[in-house]
């Protein structure tokens, strides 16, 4: 089956942008001080010659999306950057019409071989992973899905029904999404105002005795001047999964500095997730952490909302273990591991009770994933890679268009906040948080509201 309003693609154009980060973030036991942005443009035509341009951009966070011990993050960056631009040939000469969907999903077969090429035009002595060949990915992806909403003049998340689409969802997903399209796992509207969640990141002071030496950029740089000055309620905890000790006591100050603010400004509910960023050795280890937190502090353990991925990204990997006894306690969250419909029944079987998407792993995949979390009643998320502008409009509405996530991560503002200059002016109250929550009615317009800005900043 086709359609009048299938797109091909036409060209394809990627740049790099780097950002200084304004303070250190450590996760996973790395530090990192500045972002990578890959922006990418993609001219698309339609059956009856229409055109327009798309764009995309995301951070190529290679310390997350491919952490090695064999490796320099110079050197998994450098891969990842070159594999961009074999990418960009790849989907520059695709000359085939079809949904977005369609399109995503075909040239993802590519990114394997491509991936390989890389490594031994290097000289690497470990092939790519699956998780960095999506996140380089994501930017075309974004620009493939955003062209098709500008050239048809409406919200790309109003073009996933049957008047759009060719195939349905159990041609990706299998026989228990036979005749189902995606526009029965997302909303026509966006939410109109979401909450935001901060991160506190563990190099990140709580108090003022935690500044060596202040910024005075006039950025808040305390957990309590940020509550204060935006109206928090949704903390993102990063822990260190491999020190019981500074884990539990971490959260226990956090919960001091936050109940002192938010009782200051007359907040009586906020919520808290837990990251350990895969590095626990075992289940035994989180049971503890949720024994211990609950016993020195009963309220920050009440404000506990979800756990991100505690162990091994490898599902298969003997110490990722099974989480049904944590679950039991609090929902578990798969983040890293997933990367497909089969790491996700895989963790489904291990115990994990929820999903964390995110946009860097490419929007056709984020759609799939979120419907098939939907389908089998799991716990939703949406989770930021530090994605300053158009990369944090991405993610903010995959999170405002899927019906079961609650909040938006997003911490860009905090970390590398130059990268959302321009883009303020545009999307104010998605930049500028003072009641703790998002205006997330301005994700409305066409596309993925990534190109169709009054004042597009200077890409």
């Amino acid at each position: 089956m086709a359609h009048s309003t299938d797109i091909r693609l036409l060209d394809a154009t990627c740049s790099r942008q780097t950002i200084a980060y304004r303070t250190p973030m450590k996760f996973g036991g790395r530090v990192m001080n500045e972002a990578v942005l890959l922006n990418v443009t993609i001219k698309v035509e339609t059956r009856d010659g229409r055109q327009a341009t798309g764009f995309g951009s995301m951070p190529m966070n290679s310390t997350w999306a491919w952490p090695s011990s064999e490796l320099t993050n110079a050197q998994t960056l450098e891969a990842m950057l070159v594999l961009a631009d074999h990418l960009c040939l790849g989907y520059d000469d695709y000359g085939e019409y079809g949904h977005p969907l369609e399109i995503t999903y075909e040239l993802e077969t590519e990114h394997d071989p491509s991936a390989e090429g890389v490594r031994e035009a290097l000289g690497l002595s470990e092939p790519m992973p699956r998780l960095a060949q999506l996140v380089v990915a994501s930017p075309f992806e974004a620009a493939i899905h955003d062209a098709f909403g500008m050239v048809l003049r409406e919200n790309s998340y109003n073009l996933l029904g049957s008047d759009y689409v060719n195939r349905d969802l159990g041609s990706y997903l299998g026989p228990d999404f036979s005749g189902e399209t995606l526009d029965m796992y997302t909303l026509r509207k966006p939410k109109p105002r979401m909450p935001l969640y901060h991160l506190v990141g563990a190099l990140d002071p709580l108090t003022e005795a935690d500044i060596p030496e202040r910024l005075n950029d006039d950025i808040p740089e305390t957990l309590g001047e940020w509550i204060t000055k935006e109206g928090l309620t949704h903390l993102k905890i990063k822990l260190a999964g491999d020190d019981l000790d500074w884990d539990v006591n971490r959260v226990v100050s956090i919960e001091k500095v936050a109940a002192e603010a938010q009782t200051a400004r007359g907040c009586e509910e906020w919520f808290y997730s837990l990251d350990f960023n895969e590095r626990c050795e075992s289940v035994e280890y989180v049971l503890e952490f949720l024994r211990q937190l609950q016993e020195k502090s009963p309220a920050g353990y009440d404000r506990v909302q979800y756990l991100e991925q505690p162990t091994n990204r490898d599902l298969k990997n003997v110490n990722s273990g099974k989480m049904h006894e944590a679950a039991k306690l609090k929902p578990v969250v798969i983040d890293e591991s997933l990367t497909d419909l089969e790491s996700l029944l895989l963790a489904r079987d291990l115990g994990y009770s929820g999903v964390a998407l995110k946009a860097c792993k490419g929007q056709t995949g984020a759609l799939f994933m979120a419907a098939a979390a939907q389908k089998y009643e799991m716990f939703l998320c949406v989770q930021d890679l530090t994605c300053p502008g158009a990369s944090f409009l991405h993610s903010a509405s995959l999170s405002a268009r899927i019906p079961t996530v609650a909040a938006i991560e997003g911490n860009a503002r905090q970390y590398c906040p130059s990268g959302n200059q321009g883009w303020t002016d545009a999307f104010p109250g998605m930049f500028i948080i003072q009641d703790g929550t998002l205006d997330t009615s301005m994700l409305e317009g066409p596309g993925l509201c990534l190109g169709n800005l009054p004042r597009p900043p200077k890409w």
